[in-house]
């Protein structure tokens, strides 16, 4: 079938597109209020964009009336905040942080999570996170009626020595038992080293 976006519903074409566009990494996003009330909230629209400069995007959809999550609307007001990667051991807490909590509970304690001192910016990170990027506000993308786009540019990032090659600079995203989303419910997968291929290379004296 061929669908033509503009006929649909928004929850039509978020089932469509969140259920075909799979798995996503969750960002784990860890914020602070201008007043210093911490939030920590999870998102699957996310990924990395580039290197120089080292930027993630995160895409955040706005409440029923237009009200910004308190995501967003700390990282408008502060320009600071901290993504975590997710591993398996950490998704009932990350779970427990999705609920729509009021803006003054802070769900790193509703969940029972240990936060440490970022290095570069002010939110605290979670400490057992198998991977954290402090990121400072790059750009701002406002797509009306309910989609705010977050570009951070990336700091400082920690990952536990156990999942790092230091020598290499190479992550272990299987020994870090990563999750992602799949579909727009709460369905999630693990991932797994299955698939290879290598990238091939242009031969202009083969042409």
């Amino acid at each position: 079938m061929r669908f033509d976006m503009a006929r649909l519903s928004d929850a039509q074409r978020y089932k469509l597109m969140a259920g075909a566009i799979v798995p996503r990494p969750i960002a784990w996003v860890s914020t602070l209020s201008a007043e210093g009330v911490g939030n920590l909230a999870p998102y699957s629209f996310f990924n990395m964009m580039g290197s120089s400069p080292p930027l993630m995007v995160l895409g955040t959809m706005r409440l029923p009336g237009g009200r910004l999550k308190d995501t967003a609307a700390n990282i408008l007001a502060t320009r600071e905040f901290v993504i975590h990667l997710v591993g398996e051991s950490q998704l009932a807490a990350m779970n427990a942080t999705c609920v729509d909590a009021p803006s003054e509970v802070d769900e790193a304690a509703l969940a029972g999570l240990d936060m440490v001192p970022s290095e570069r910016v002010a939110p605290p990170t979670i400490a057992a996170a198998p991977a954290a990027f402090e990121c400072r506000l790059h750009q701002t993308v406002d797509a009306p009626p309910d989609t705010v786009i977050l570009i951070g540019e990336v700091l400082a990032m920690a990952i536990d020595d156990a999942f790092l090659d230091a020598e290499r600079l190479r992550p272990d995203p299987y020994a870090m038992g990563l999750v992602g989303r799949v579909t727009g419910t709460g369905t999630y997968t693990r991932i797994a080293p299955d698939l290879t291929a290598e990238r091939p290379v242009w031969n202009s004296g083969s042409a």
